[in-house]
């Protein structure tokens, strides 16, 4: 009986370090989501920032706009829109359309807001995020069912507001709440039904966290008549693939110090282990990341289902830190190598594998039988003439053939 297929996907920030022309890392970004769709990659996940200058997409919704025109399959998420820096009518608009638009590839993923630069421009108090994340989430959500709601907060206001057009996924788009170490997202996720984003899942705290805040999103949806799905719980890592491990460390020598710069003094997310002397293997050994085969990959994988208990979606932090030949050769290598492992691509061509392998000898008896049957008809009506000299010895035991 084959299982649910653990679908593949990006979290794509992106990161670009400030030497790098803006528009044409913009337009990289639009080629690896059209890459991934071509490898049959499930889901990409397009994140908002607007400071600290690595992190350039403000708009994920003008994004995904782009990217469903260049794409086939591929579903597309805010990865994450920030609940508290948006009018919740505003956004749930914007989110409508591009349900319609993408004939339901759209995917609403939300949070608080990961850079404390953003809000202080916006005059948003840091300790005020998470709340007005809660209360926003409040309102979207019947919203984006096309109920009515009316609404007055200290932030915004909604009177008698409504989408325009019903959704085009029922009963609406679906929704993620990005969760970290602290049980914030989780909560959110489980009294409201919706999917978790688990970021960092691979770093000490967030694996750590795994088990014990899917725990507290399913005792927040208990408590609020809900239900957790855990397919609908995806989990965010950086991985870098090649055919060795060697060449896996050499690619991510292109760009990694720069990611970690960026981490250590720009942003205010602790994501990055302390300093070492040699950051590739200190990556390694602490188990943030994956740079390494496809068996690594997969170990890791297997890791994670076993820690979690099960999950919908495994997805990379796109991080840039190689070039842009191995970025491509690594999403490759994994949906070629790995992916199939936790999809069951590949059972039923095993089981025919070893089906035909066990009955060889009879079918190989069988093929020879049939086809001698027609050598010795054609030798018995025309002779053995156009026949080779070591089948017909084959066929007669080297006794004269028939007709001569």
């Amino acid at each position: 009986m084959l299982g649910d297929k653990l679908r593949f996907g990006a979290f794509i920030a992106p990161f670009h370090p400030i030497e790098e022309n803006p528009t044409l890392a913009i337009q990289r970004d639009l080629e690896l989501v059209q890459w991934m769709d071509q490898l049959g990659y499930d889901e990409a996940w397009i994140g908002e920032h607007h400071s600290a200058a690595y992190e350039l997409i403000a708009s994920p919704e003008v994004f995904i706009a782009a990217a469903a025109e260049r794409t086939k399959h591929i579903r597309l998420g805010t990865g994450v829109s920030s609940l508290p820096y948006h009018h919740p009518l505003m956004l749930a608009d914007r989110i409508n359309q591009l349900d319609h638009m993408t004939r339901g590839r759209v995917m609403f993923g939300v949070g608080p807001g990961a850079l404390v630069s953003d809000a202080f421009m916006m005059g948003i108090p840091p300790s005020k995020q998470r709340d007005r994340m809660d209360e926003a989430l409040e309102v979207l959500v019947p919203l984006l069912r096309g109920e009515t709601v009316t609404h007055k907060s200290d932030w915004f206001e909604l009177s008698n507001a409504r989408l325009q057009m019903t959704p085009y996924s029922r009963p609406s788009v679906e929704i993620a709440v990005a969760s970290q170490v602290s049980p914030t997202g989780a909560r959110a996720a489980g009294k409201h039904g919706a999917g978790l984003l688990s970021l960092g899942a691979t770093s000490t705290g967030g694996f750590n966290a795994l088990a014990s805040n899917w725990a507290v999103a399913e005792e927040q949806a208990k408590e609020h008549g809900q239900t957790m799905d855990r397919r609908a719980w995806r989990l965010v890592g950086p991985m870098h693939i090649a055919e060795t491990r060697e060449q896996a460390m050499a690619d991510v020598r292109f760009g990694l110090e720069k990611w970690i710069y960026y981490f250590r003094e720009i942003a205010n997310l602790p994501i990055v282990p302390a300093d070492a002397d040699n950051p590739v293997e200190a990556l390694i050994n602490s188990g943030m990341a994956v740079i390494g085969t496809p068996d690594d990959a997969a170990a890791k994988i297997q890791q994670l289902l076993d820690e979690s208990k099960g999950f919908g979606a495994f997805l990379f932090m796109a991080h840039n830190w190689a070039d842009w030949t191995a970025t491509k050769k690594s999403y490759e290598l994994f949906a070629r190598y790995v992916a199939p492992r936790f999809q069951d691509l590949n059972v039923n061509r095993q089981a025919s594998m070893d089906w035909v392998k066990s009955n060889k000898a009879e079918f190989t008896g069988q093929m020879q039988a049939a086809v001698g049957a027609r050598i010795v008809q054609h030798m018995m009506e025309k002779g053995s003439e156009n026949i080779r000299p070591e089948i017909v010895e084959m066929i007669t035991g080297g006794a004269k053939p028939p007709g001569e």
